[in-house]
């Protein structure tokens, strides 16, 4: 299994789990240091909501996604491509939708085998040949080679099963939010695992119109509902992730999501770091 390292990584992870589920995770400076030692994190914006997050000869994909007609038309952005992975693969997966699991996506980037985790009480299907897969509780910790993730609470616009995510890995500390709603575990999760050096948020504040009666209230995060939660996150920098639809009658993102994030950021410490699919973060 995946989550099996060498003794002497096992016990220094297991011991960072431990602080983190504390509320005592290393100060930043103590992971920058191990990053510089070790080789540091890069991670690349793919399509849509997926991130893929690099170490040397470590691959983790969070949300890939390849499958064109989930979105067809209406998603302006090139699908960026899925590459091979470096070293052992990992997916993880926010939720069972079409547009966070895609099996395509999952297929390509676990090509030479590799771990699916997906949030408890979800069952994707179809599972790609050579994946490995098992459900992850809120809380706890996953031991995946280089990387540790943490499926945090999240809030799904539907009422389904979904949770986001916290990864560290190379001196790194990240968040993934999936396309969750606006709710009240931010705080909990700032305490146990902030700040964070980014987070990849949903910034379209998208309305649906697929389930009656329509309620016209938002279903993902809006614009300034992002900056809050990045906000109480501790986060210093902001990547919006899960936008760009435009042109369907029952789908409906807020105007102009990035100058919303603009004007909400104003005087604040948070960066914001806008990357096109395929673009990779600069720590610098």
């Amino acid at each position: 299994m995946s989550r099996v390292a060498a003794p002497g990584r096992r016990r220094f992870l297991l011991g960072a789990a431990g602080m983190a589920l504390a509320g005592a995770w290393p100060a930043s400076s103590a992971l920058a240091e191990a990053a510089q030692a070790g080789g540091g994190l890069r991670i690349q914006r793919l399509a849509w909501a997926g991130i893929r997050l690099q170490l040397p000869g470590a691959t983790l994909f969070i949300d890939p996604l390849l499958d064109r007609d989930v979105w067809g038309d209406a998603l302006a952005d090139p699908l960026a491509p899925i590459a091979a992975a470096e070293g052992s693969a990992h997916v993880l997966v926010t939720h069972a939708h079409g547009d966070h699991f895609d099996p395509k996506a999952v297929g390509a980037a676990l090509a030479g085998g590799g771990a699916l985790v997906h949030p408890a009480g979800t069952h994707p299907l179809p599972l790609p040949p050579r994946a490995r897969a098992w459900a992850a509780a809120t809380w706890e910790p996953q031991l995946l080679g280089d990387f540790t993730a943490t499926a945090v609470p999240a809030s799904d616009g539907y009422g389904d099963p979904q949770v986001s995510w916290v990864v560290s890995a190379g001196g790194r500390r990240i968040f993934h939010g999936g396309d969750t709603l606006w709710h009240g575990h931010w705080w909990r999760i700032a305490r146990q695992f902030g700040p964070f050096d980014a987070v990849f948020l949903p910034v379209n504040g998208a309305r649906f119109g697929w389930r009656k009666p329509v309620s016209g209230q938002p279903g993902v995060l809006t614009p300034e509902q992002a900056v809050a939660a990045a906000t109480v996150l501790g986060a210093r920098r902001l990547v919006p992730i899960h936008y760009g639809v435009s042109g369907m009658e029952a789908y409906v993102e807020v105007a102009d999501p990035i100058g919303g994030l603009r004007r909400a950021l104003r005087g604040r410490a948070t960066r914001l770091q806008v990357l096109a699919p395929g673009d990779w973060i600069d720590w610098t």
